[in-house]
């Protein structure tokens, strides 16, 4: 080798991508097109420059760890490659976690043997050690475990590994590294091949790790929910809606919720204002409202400290009309979220179009998804959604006729047996006479659960009274889903057989 000139050890930049991605492929010869996409490098940097690091020799990109904050608790020792990185989006990343998690590490070949995998994992102790998090874990590869997978079931290959029987270039040195085995992961990452699709979940404790005052060892089991069903009624502008707004906020607050939940479109009446105009021109007038409603929706999750669901409401991106939501939470973070499938009558009377991001959004309650409406009677959504950790779906909703309103209902029934998860729906009730295309609407809000002996036996934990005007306040265990999961008379994510069906998103990311 020749002689080496200076090694560094530094954040990696998206000027790298390039060489990054042809040390990559240098670094996993047999298994085509396993790099980052230059979307994910940018995001990883965006959301966690310092857990994302890269070795250099003398100026050339020799080596790189990424790595994520989880919530551990949340996904528990049985896990997979997409759920922990949430299909590559990274929703699954919070500073608030307590888990520093390895999501790839690698050197590039013509750098081996000058220990700068072992800098690469040191960096990571000093970093999980400073940031004071309780241990580094990830689902290790076997790639020699092919050579074997014929007569070694996968626990005596790893038995035969520690006991230097058998060499793995990456096992063997992870254990050589003070990392010690969880557990085997089957079907971790479908793709790799060389590990027969099996994984060795790998952990190091941080001894110096010092529990923060006043934090909590995990997230809490029991989640209370506060369903809104809002009455439609005309207000004078928005100071009068955000009058009964925050009524319906400090209720919810007042019984300790950790949600509140609005429905779809909840801000319609002020739309009496503009009925002279047109329909298209008149929805576009009330999304002028839609970033003021967000700053005051943000403001009141702070203030009554409850995570506020906000509905929906339109929100003009350039030219495309889009109907959007935001989740507000009670530390003052916020994100929003897309219609994906907008309704017949949104696009021929408003131009409205679908989104397309679909997300897992991480609270202090754990991990939760939101669908608007329509959205729910497709299957594929909330089905991705489960498999990146959700664990209560929230559904606003808006349905004029009862026809309507069971088409939500039964739908958001199932997609709770199916993705064994709580769903909560919430709609609107009354009418309004002088608002084009919202003259009548009809609801009944309520929160399913899965089928199974822990839960209610129709799957209904509470429902509203229909067409009313109420709150609806309703508690959910998220250990009966744990449990469920493992020991459940059925388990419908476990016994799919994946083995002939798959589901895929179109942006080029893994199926799930």
């Amino acid at each position: 080798m020749e002689s080496i000139g200076t090694i560094e050890l530094r954040e990696l930049h998206l000027d790298d991508y390039d060489e990054l991605k042809a040390s990559m492929t240098e670094a996993y010869p047999n298994w085509p097109g396993a790099y980052w996409r230059r979307q994910h490098v940018e995001t990883l940097i965006k959301v966690f420059p310092e857990g994302q690091m890269v070795v250099t020799v003398d100026g050339k990109l020799a080596g790189c760890a990424l790595t994520l904050i989880v919530n551990y608790d949340l996904y528990g020792d049985e896990h997979t490659y997409a759920q922990i990185t949430g299909k590559f989006t990274f929703t699954t990343h919070t500073p608030r976690g307590d888990t520093l998690y390895g999501i790839d590490i690698f050197v590039r070949p013509e750098f081996r043997g000058m220990r700068l995998a072992r800098r690469l994992y040191d960096a990571r102790k000093e970093l999980c050690e400073r940031l004071n998090l309780k241990a580094i874990i990830f689902g290790g590869r076997i790639p020699n475990y092919h050579h074997f997978a014929a007569i070694l079931k996968p626990w005596e290959y790893i038995d035969k590994v520690k006991h230097k029987e058998i060499y793995d270039p990456v096992l063997t040195f992870q254990l050589s590294n003070d990392f010690h085995v969880k557990k085997i992961l089957e079907g971790y990452m479908p793709r790799d091949l060389e590990s027969k699709a099996v994984a060795v979940l790998m952990q190091w404790d941080n001894i110096f790790y010092q529990q923060p005052k006043g934090k909590l060892s995990t997230l809490k089991s029991i989640v209370r929910l506060g369903l809104i069903q809002w009455q439609m009624r005309t207000y004078q502008g928005l100071d009068e809606l955000f009058e009964q707004v925050e009524y319906f906020i400090d209720a919810v607050s007042a019984y300790k919720s950790d949600f509140a939940l609005f429905p779809e479109f909840f801000n319609a009446p002020l739309m009496a204002q503009y009925n002279h105009l047109s329909e298209p021109d008149a929805i576009r007038r009330l999304a002028e409202y839609t970033e003021e409603i967000r700053e005051r929706f943000i403001q009141l999750a702070i203030s009554y400290n409850v995570n506020i669901i906000t509905g929906s409401m339109p929100f003009l991106d350039g030219e495309r009309l889009l109907n959007v939501g935001y989740l507000c939470r009670r530390n003052g973070s916020w994100d929003s979220y897309e219609k994906l499938h907008v309704t017949p009558d949104e696009s021929k009377f408003w131009g409205m179009v679908g989104g397309d991001r679909i997300s897992v959004f991480e609270t202090d309650c754990g991990p939760i998804g939101i669908l608007i409406c329509y959205d729910v009677e497709f299957p594929e959504l909330p089905r991705v959604l489960a498999e990146l950790g959700m664990k209560i779906l929230f559904v606003p909703f808006l349905t004029d006729t009862q026809n309507g309103y069971s088409r939500v209902r039964y739908c958001a029934r199932a997609r709770a047996i199916e993705n064994e998860c709580y769903v909560a729906i919430a709609g609107s009730v009354g009418n309004l006479p002088k608002v084009h295309n919202m003259d009548i609407q009809y609801a009944q809000s309520v929160v399913f659960t899965p089928c199974d002996f822990s839960f209610p036996s129709k799957g209904i934990k509470a429902e509203a009274n229909a067409n009313t005007e109420m709150i609806l306040v309703a508690d959910v265990d998220l250990d009966l889903l744990r449990e469920l999961h493992t020991y459940g008379s059925v388990r419908n994510l476990k016994d799919r057989r994946k083995d002939i069906y798959e589901l895929n998103i179109k942006n080029g990311q893994a199926n799930l």
